[in-house]
């Protein structure tokens, strides 16, 4: 059958979160301390999500449903979680997150001018305003909406938790119910007035769902959380045939049964992400899906899905009791979900187990 290969650079979100889980930690209570993660975010920012989704409410009464999911779809696409930035325990980001000066040139996007608002307090200019913190806040919306809750009396949006309490605020607008979609997306369209952006951050937010419906890993083994965390930092990475590596992403082959070629596709195929996710945790696996099913411990087919555990193998065939017509294999996340790189034409993303045919069991390696 077709098993050579099977069946994309890693988002740079999944470094941080990576590195962190790699790390021993401070013992903080913001170390994956709740139930609900997703490892794109560093802890520090889940944890100011959290917060702030919580607090709202003393701001805003009769806001209803404020959730970290939403925060963190705002603040992936606005600052990719403040990727590169030193969060500290305070919640300080550091070096400060600052945006192009907006006065219309249409650098970085920008068609108007607008004047300077905080004599360069936020921004660090008086000659215009600039975007600043991982919420790409502008000084003049900071002055209604930024509120203090890290405790150190300032409110301050280059703060992980100030910045997300002043998200929050300003979403939740006099009183939002954001469990309704229409009002969610009228709150995202608010934060930046492009149906394309609304689009994004509800693509986002979805998959934060999703993640905080799934089970807390905080207690997982340390190698699960890392092959975790680097399989779902590579969710919007396209598929490509053929394509990815224990380093990354690659261009990959022509063709798939299908007919697609990855040879312009730099990528992961399916078995191409899981080589990628196990090296990150010192593991060595073979190329192909039929091969990975002879790794680690085998979970029959037989044994059902109930057997799985997060960080497992999962293996689809098109003889499920027969290892040779293995085909697909993904990771197991737990809540019946795992990352996947389905086919051509797809991106890398969370999906339900009972997504691909031919259930053929797993394999434990962790």
């Amino acid at each position: 059958m077709f098993a050579a290969v099977c069946c994309a650079a890693p988002i740079a979100g999944g470094l941080s979160a990576l590195a962190a889980l790699q790390g021993e930690g401070d013992g903080s209570d913001d170390d994956f301390a709740e139930a609900g993660s997703a490892a794109d975010i560093p802890p520090r920012m889940l944890a100011a999500y959290k917060k702030a989704a919580e607090n709202v409410t003393r701001h805003v009464t009769k806001c209803k449903g404020m959730a970290w999911p939403i925060l963190g779809g705002i603040a992936k696409v606005e600052s990719n979680h403040a990727t590169g930035r030193t969060i500290a325990s305070s919640g300080d980001i550091r070096p400060k997150i600052v945006g192009v000066l907006l006065n219309g040139s249409g650098a970085g996007g920008n068609t108007s001018v607008f004047p300077d608002t905080d004599g360069g307090k936020w921004d660090g200019t008086a000659t215009g305003e600039r975007a600043v913190g991982p919420f790409q806040f502008l000084p003049s919306t900071w002055q209604g909406a930024g509120k203090d809750n890290n405790g150190d009396e300032t409110a301050d949006p280059h703060n992980a938790y100030d910045a997300a309490l002043g998200a929050a605020i300003y979403l939740c607008g006099g009183g939002r119910d954001l469990t309704h979609k229409a009002q969610l997306r009228a709150a995202i369209f608010q934060y930046n007035r492009s149906n394309a952006y609304v689009d994004n951050v509800s693509n986002w937010i979805s998959q934060y769902q999703a993640a905080a419906k799934g089970p807390d890993l905080s207690r997982s083994p340390k190698k699960v959380r890392i092959v975790i965390a680097a399989a779902l930092a590579q969710r919007g990475v396209p598929y490509s045939w053929g394509g990815g590596n224990k380093s990354g992403t690659s261009y990959g082959t022509c063709c798939s049964p299908s007919g697609k070629s990855g040879a312009h596709i730099n990528g992961f195929d399916c078995s191409g992400l899981t080589v990628y996710a196990f090296a990150q945790a010192g593991i060595s696996l073979p190329r192909t899906a039929a091969a990975q099913a002879g790794s680690g411990k085998r979970i029959p087919e037989s044994a059902g899905k109930g057997a799985l555990r997060p960080g497992d193998l999962v293996f689809y065939g098109y003889a499920p009791k027969r290892d040779s017509t293995i085909y697909h294999v993904g990771i197991y996340v737990g809540g019946g979900q795992m990352v996947n790189a389905a086919r051509p034409g797809t991106k890398v993303r969370l999906d339900p187990v009972d997504a691909m045919s031919g259930y053929a069991g797993g394999a434990r390696l962790l």
